[in-house]
């Protein structure tokens, strides 16, 4: 028999952790309308205060998401904010998925932290 610590629920079906209006305009900006038009719960973050770090509000968002979706553009890192969703999504709970998408900047520059990417998030941190 399974355990009941393995089943959960979910505050939402999915976390979105991106950062640019570009992205947001040219890319990201008609996939709510479709995640509801299907019934997906996604976070949206319009009423959370940026600060210096991120704050219990977006943790427990982070957290009682099923999904996480980075989206990695070369300007991603140019956001303290967004290396600090990273890094409590990279922190998540056991069941949660991760889903990494390259937008517009290739993957071996994130991994390598070179090119656009790698400059930005030189500067950064």
């Amino acid at each position: 028999m399974a355990s009941s610590s393995l089943f959960r629920s979910w505050e939402h079906d999915v976390f979105p952790s991106f950062h640019g209006p570009d992205v947001w305009k040219h890319f990201l900006s008609h996939i709510p309308k479709e995640f509801i038009r299907k019934g997906i719960s996604t976070f949206i973050d319009n009423n959370i205060k940026r600060g210096e770090s991120i704050g219990p509000e977006l943790k427990r968002a982070i957290k009682g998401s099923k999904i996480a979706i980075v989206l990695l553009s070369k300007n991603y890192a140019s956001s303290s904010w967004c290396l600090d969703e990273l890094v409590e999504i990279m922190n998540k709970v056991l069941g949660q998925t991760v889903i990494t998408i390259f937008y517009e900047v290739d993957p071996s520059d994130v991994k390598k932290q070179t090119g656009d990417f790698g400059k930005v998030f030189k500067k950064t941190c």
